[in-house]
């Protein structure tokens, strides 16, 4: 397959809570947009905020549910941007409520940080209604 410009890859996976395949899906991601030349800080981003994502699902939207209860992970990625959904099977949350990391009263809390990761290195983030599937993209800086 030719990965010049105009071509795309894309790929949809089932991931585990298991820190061996959460790595294998986060390696699938991140060769997909070495194949279009990121750079590194571009892929250190990508990296940081999958994680996060993925974290945040089996942490947060999978508690309560069986162990092995898997995250959708699917992604289409350009020269230009990757968008990346992360879809877990738990109840959903509304991002509104999560607290401010920042605030001083929030420091000491740990929650939150990761979204704001998101938030910040991601030109996009958005949670669908439900709360349980979020959007994520990131586009390549100019230049690059």
């Amino acid at each position: 397959m030719n990965h010049a410009a105009g071509h795309r890859v894309r790929d949809v996976l089932s991931v585990s809570n298991d820190p061996a395949v959460i790595e294998r899906a986060e390696e699938r991601v991140l060769s997909s947009l070495s194949q279009f030349h990121y750079p590194k800080a571009s892929l250190f981003a990508v990296r940081l905020c999958l994680h996060e994502a993925l974290s945040n699902s089996f942490r947060h939207g999978h508690r309560g549910l069986p162990e092995n209860t898997p995250v959708r992970l699917s992604f289409d990625a350009t020269a230009g941007q990757v968008e990346i959904h992360v879809e877990d099977q738990g109840p959903g949350f509304d991002p509104a409520e999560v607290p401010d990391p920042t605030l001083e009263e929030n420091l000491e809390r740990g929650s939150g940080r990761g979204l704001l990761l998101i938030r910040a290195y991601m030109a996009e983030a958005e949670y669908n209604a439900k709360g349980n599937s979020l959007r994520m993209v990131y586009k390549r800086p100019a230049g690059a």
